[in-house]
């Protein structure tokens, strides 16, 4: 009777002992082991034992997590302020690192964005974080892995939500598009008229080295305006047994 006391007592203490030793964790989650205050290894998936009391495990999501980055004022590198938001994503792949290199990875990744965000922006224009977010994107995202990666974690991607800018610096940009735009036509325009009388000198220079092709010139400009059946072409007649030859020889050359 004295031995069944104990002995359920005891069985009790042993479910108990198993039930804390007995660990289970998922196939994204890995568990770091502390023995007596030491790392001793890590942990995972599937099930494993740990020792009650002496052993303290803590377990770290393997999984991509997202940071939702608040929005916030940046002063660019011409002076503009801008307010932009964006989002960080990053995965954890070294747990022990993760748990012995920094006191709270998640919350440390988090203001690390913050203040990443600002410092980036800061270095650059504001015509370049409008019309250049994939390669901001890069650089937020280079300078994040390079400080996180002791840490053991990775960030996979960054990308820039929104950004947003005053009313007033809005009107100014538009009216800077504006003038780009007319820039761009006048130049245009420009080298449009250099080209025509570019060529105009070239044809004023064949001209004057064979002066009989301008006589046929002529005639081609007349056999054009005559093509017309209500008209009547008049041209002079001091020269009628050149333009005569001339004729037949333009003649000629079409057929």
């Amino acid at each position: 009777m004295a031995l069944e006391e104990y002995i359920i007592p005891a069985l009790i203490v042993l479910v108990i002992i198993l039930s804390q030793s007995i660990k289970v964790v998922k196939e994204y989650e890995r568990v770091v082991i502390f023995r007596l205050g030491r790392f001793s290894g890590v942990k995972g998936p599937g099930v494993f034992f740990i020792i009650p009391i002496v052993d303290t495990a803590v377990k770290v999501d393997l999984r991509i997590v997202t940071i939702d980055v608040p929005k916030q004022a940046v002063i660019t590198y011409d002076n503009v302020t801008v307010a932009v938001d964006a989002v960080i994503y990053y995965k954890v792949l070294k747990p022990e690192s993760a748990v012995t290199e920094v006191e709270d990875y998640k919350y440390a990744t988090a203001m690390l964005a913050q203040t990443t965000l600002r410092d980036v922006i800061g270095q650059i224009e504001l015509d370049e974080v409008l019309s250049g977010r994939e390669k901001v994107n890069k650089d937020i995202q280079e300078v994040l892995d390079a400080s996180t990666d002791p840490w053991g974690i990775k960030v996979t991607s960054v990308t820039l939500r929104d950004v947003s800018i005053d009313e007033k610096m809005l009107r100014a940009i538009a009216k800077q598009a504006e003038a780009e735009r007319e820039k761009r036509s006048r130049i245009i325009l420009s080298d449009g008229e250099y080209k025509a009388a570019q060529k105009m000198l070239d044809a004023a220079r064949l001209y004057q080295e064979v002066p009989t092709t301008i006589k046929l010139r002529e005639l081609q400009t007349i056999a054009e305006v005559a093509r017309e059946g209500n008209m009547v072409v008049v041209t002079s007649t001091s020269d009628s047994g050149n333009i005569a030859a001339l004729t037949e020889a333009f003649t000629s050359k079409k057929k």
